[in-house]
Parts: structure tokens; sequence; C-alpha cells
């Protein structure tokens, strides 16, 4: 499921693969850009916006592929002459080829072609990137208290108060808060402080696990099935107090608390 952390990882990836180096081989296969052909053209970098991907390619007065992985989009690189893995031939959507390296996108969702000056159609309506050099916690802090009576979980995804976070980070953090995420924000102890402790969690989280893989960890555990506090662990017991974990099901969302540590309403 990417989040921030594994959004950042994928742009670190194709930065050192693309940038600096020209494009040799294209297939844009969406529909709006089958007739795109990006060769000859140089990538200049690739950054993360939240969970965005930004792709910036030169000519035209600059270029920017956009893409969003949403729940099952993923980006591969591989290098000359690899077989490629990541799901079926008819799943990709994106080949950006070099002499030396081939990025594929499977199952992308989201992807555009724009130019670079107009980046903020697509990402100008996100809040501090919580691994971007934009990150504000005050402003995190305040966008979360927008809406008082807004449920504490639905506060956290919103990408508009702050940009990176995903169910799994949303359900750790309202564990660390010790609210469920169906608490609102306005009936948080003290929101104002809770807010800012949140929104500074929320980034020693994510920056915390920019080097882990795919295996996130929010509880310093190295012991195996240790790694998070409640998410993905009912019915097993919680790490702290033994409970067994609740899960809660809507819209594909799984939602992961305590019952014992953790209070507040629930569904």
């Amino acid at each position: 499921m990417p989040e921030g952390d594994s959004v950042w990882r994928a742009a670190a990836r194709l930065h050192a693969a693309l940038a600096g180096r020209e494009i040799t081989r294209s297939d844009l296969r969406v529909p709006r850009l089958a007739t795109v052909d990006l060769t000859g053209r140089t990538t200049l970098n690739v950054v993360p916006r939240g969970k965005h991907l930004l792709t910036r390619i030169d000519g035209d007065g600059g270029l920017t592929l956009h893409s969003h992985l949403r729940m099952d989009g993923a980006w591969h690189v591989f290098p000359a002459g690899r077989k490629w893995h990541g799901g079926p031939l008819h799943e990709i959507r994106a080949i950006l080829g070099t002499a030396g390296d081939t990025a594929v996108g499977y199952r992308l969702p989201v992807l555009e072609l724009l130019r670079t000056a107009d980046e903020d159609t697509v990402v100008g309506h996100l809040g501090p990137d919580l691994l971007g050099p934009d990150w504000d916690p005050a402003k995190a802090a305040r966008n979360l208290l927008g809406d008082p009576e807004r449920p504490l979980g639905e506060a956290l995804l919103d990408q508009r108060n702050l940009a990176g976070i995903g169910n799994v980070f949303m359900c750790e953090l309202c564990f660390l808060a010790q609210v469920t995420p169906w608490t609102p924000v306005g009936a948080l102890p003290d929101p104002e402080v809770t807010a800012v402790r949140l929104a500074g969690a929320a980034q020693r989280l994510l920056a915390a696990n920019l080097g882990t893989g795919e295996t996130r960890n929010t509880t310093g555990s190295r012991r195996r099935g240790q790694s998070l506090f409640v998410y993905g662990r009912a019915p097993r017991g919680c790490l702290r107090c033994g409970t067994p974990v609740r899960r809660h099901v809507k819209d594909d969302r799984p939602t992961y608390w305590c019952p014992r540590c953790q209070s507040g309403p629930t569904p």
C-alpha cells in the first residue's frame, strides 16, 4: 500500500535510473498519451510530492510526467537485459528506457503529461509534505484542527491537510495518540497541543522508514511480527496491553485499533 515513504523511495529509484540520461524508449499506454514520443529528450529529475510522482523532462519549456500509485500501482527499474517482473504485460502503463535502465510503471491509475509550469494544477492542493522541503508542522496542525467535528482518521488521511499519510500510518498515529480514528478532532485531549504532536510524530515515523524497504516499523522493535502496534494485527493482541486488536473495513479500507489503549467512538 503506497504511502509517503514508499513513494519517496520510488522517486529515488527512478531518479537514480533516469536523471541526466537521454530517453531511448518511450511508451505511454493510456489513450490520451498513446501518440506521445519522449525519445531523445533528457530526464531532469524525479521528485515525490506527497503520494504523487513528478518526472520532469526537458524540451517544450519543460514537461512533467505525473503519476499516482494509489492502492496498487508501482514503478520498477530494470537494468538492460533483465527480465521484467511486476505483473502481466497488459498491466503496464508506462515505459521509459535509457541506455542502461528501463523504468516500467504497472497499474498506474493516474498518468498524465503536463507542462512543468502547470504542476500546481495536480499537486497545488496538497498540504505540507511530510518528507518534502515545504514541511511545516505548525501549518499541518492548523489544517488538522480546521474541522473540529471531523474524525481524526479522516483528517490525517486528507492530503490537503498534510501530504504523505496512508492507512498504515493513520492507524499507528491514532494508537500513539491513544484515541480511536473516529474521535472528532475537537474532542482530542488539548486539541492544539495534540495536533502539533501528531504532526511531528507523523513526520518522524515516515522519515524513519525511508531506508527500511516495504516493511514498515513504528514500534522500534526488530522482533518478527512486532513492527507495528495495531495495523494488520487483528485479532492478535495489542503490543502494549495484549488486548485483541479490532478491525473494521469500509470501502475496502481496513482500520485497526486497540479497544483498551484507545478511547473514543467506534463503528
